[in-house]
């Protein structure tokens, strides 16, 4: 039965079914199928592990990117191991069939449901044209030309061994590493030996990398080893690094030197905007070398949980990439034994673009909020202010609620329950606190009307846990 486009839906999936159980089944004949069938087809071939079938479909495919990881949620290394030597046929043969236009193995995480909507919707015809002429051109900068295969795959090592599927394709691309590109927008790294590490980032293509994340306490001899390899992600647009430590096996020398080694690698990030550190020691009194060496500017910027020096603060309002902040975050960062005045300097220079900012428990007492009010009144464009776990006083508290008054964009307002409300033994005393908090919901309405204002207790020494309260309400809202 010849097939075409204006065969009823219905009819066209059960004779192409009927081809997946053909042992006569040929390339030739995958070709006169129409275009719209191969995603329905493809995704049952795969799901009953018709290998022989999926062999042939790959290289028939007849679109720019086959989009393979929503098919494999479920076990089914045979049917993955298929695609492979299909594509295989299409690599080392170097024998293209007629309709070939496969460019692209997409392994990234897409909806769960993608191939059932996709399916679907070639079934009514309706995205034939877009994926006709879908060419991923923007996906990776060594893409464009020669080589004939692109994978594409996101990295999460988190464990000690690599999972089945991830080992088997690594092994298939370390074959044919001439033949092809691998590809990474995404990496994690949470825990697995460097020695493996180092093996996988030889094989991709590291320029093509976007984002990177490092959680898995690294002390520096480990970063120096890894430090190279950032420099060559020329590309990134995101770097968390997370936990990193300073052995005490490392002399001042040599942390030096270790910290100018990783520091420099940020002068080859020209894409950089989005940068994330957190508990990351190495840096304390070394901040300025890393801000120089920035060479774009930063849309967020994270320095969390770890010690900040009165100069690195003071670099920091200096910084000519940070001019341009929507979130900056502080968080963590014990700012109570020195001046504020940096800090100032720094709110004032992002005021025309901050969107988010956090201060939690940044230590920050009464004397010391009067320096920031100015800056932090002119943050017209601010959606979210936090400032939980600083130890403020009512009045405090008042004053810094009417600095915001004109922030019409405040979306969310969190603040520290005032220290009146507490006993001597650090204690909540709940009637004390809301009779403060009608005095400050009735100061607040009188100035304006805000969108949600949260108060935020001390941490619970039992649960380890904050309650957030709001203007109104009795009870938690966590």
């Amino acid at each position: 039965m010849k097939m075409s486009i204006r065969t009823p839906p219905r009819l066209l999936e059960l004779a192409g079914r009927s081809l997946l159980r053909d042992k006569t089944l040929t390339i030739s004949t995958l070709e006169e199928l129409p275009m719209e069938l191969f995603p329905p087809l493809f995704m049952e071939a795969f799901n009953r592990r018709r290998c022989e079938a999926l062999k042939l479909m790959v290289q028939a495919w007849p679109f720019h990117r086959l989009p393979l990881r929503p098919l494999m949620k479920m076990p089914c290394l045979e049917a993955f191991h298929a695609v492979l030597d299909g594509l295989d046929a299409l690599l080392t043969h170097g024998v293209r069939p007629r309709r070939w236009k496969l460019q692209v193995l997409d392994l990234q995480d897409v909806c769960e449901n993608f191939w059932m909507v996709w399916s679907e919707t070639m079934a009514h015809g309706c995205f034939l044209n877009a994926m006709r002429n879908k060419k991923p051109v923007q996906d990776c900068p060594r893409m464009r030309g020669q080589q004939p295969l692109t994978v594409f795959i996101e990295l999460w090592l988190k464990n000690r061994t690599l999972d089945e599927y991830l080992t088997c394709l690594l092994f298939w691309v370390k074959e044919r590493n001439d033949l092809l590109h691998l590809c990474c927008k995404k990496l994690k790294i949470l825990g697995m030996p460097f020695h493996n590490i180092r093996s996988i980032l030889k094989m991709v293509n590291l320029d093509c990398i976007q984002e990177v994340e490092v959680n898995c306490k690294w002390i520096l001899p480990i970063l120096t080893q890894f430090t190279p390899y950032l420099g060559q992600m020329r590309n990134l647009q995101k770097l968390v690094l997370s936990h990193m430590d300073v052995s005490r096996y490392v002399s001042p020398e040599q942390k030096k030197e270790i910290v100018t080694q990783f520091t420099t690698q940020f002068l080859k990030l020209h894409h950089l905007q989005k940068l994330y550190m957190n508990a990351v020691s190495f840096l304390e009194g070394h901040l300025d070398q890393l801000l120089s060496c920035l060479k774009s500017s930063l849309k967020i910027l994270a320095r969390t949980n770890c010690v900040l020096l009165e100069s690195d603060l003071k670099h920091l309002s200096q910084c000519l990439s940070i001019s341009q902040l929507k979130t900056l975050d502080l968080s963590g960062v014990r700012l109570a034994n020195f001046s504020l005045v940096p800090l100032q300097i720094l709110i004032e220079k992002v005021a025309a673009t901050l969107e988010y900012l956090d201060l939690d428990d940044c230590g920050i007492v009464d004397s010391q909020v009067n320096a920031i009010l100015p800056a932090l009144s002119r943050c017209f464009e601010l959606t979210t202010f936090s400032f939980c776990g600083n130890p403020i006083s009512m009045a405090t508290l008042e004053n810094l609620l009417c600095h915001t008054i004109r922030l019409n964009n405040l979306c969310l307002e969190l603040y520290p329950v005032p220290r009146e409300s507490y006993d001597a033994d650090g204690t909540l005393c709940w009637s004390r606190f809301s009779q403060l908090r009608a005095e400050l919901m009735k100061r607040v309405r009188d100035l304006r009307h805000p969108k949600r204002i949260l108060f935020c207790t001390d941490y619970c020494p039992d649960c380890g846990n904050r309650s957030f309260y709001d203007l109104e309400a009795d009870q938690c809202c966590c």
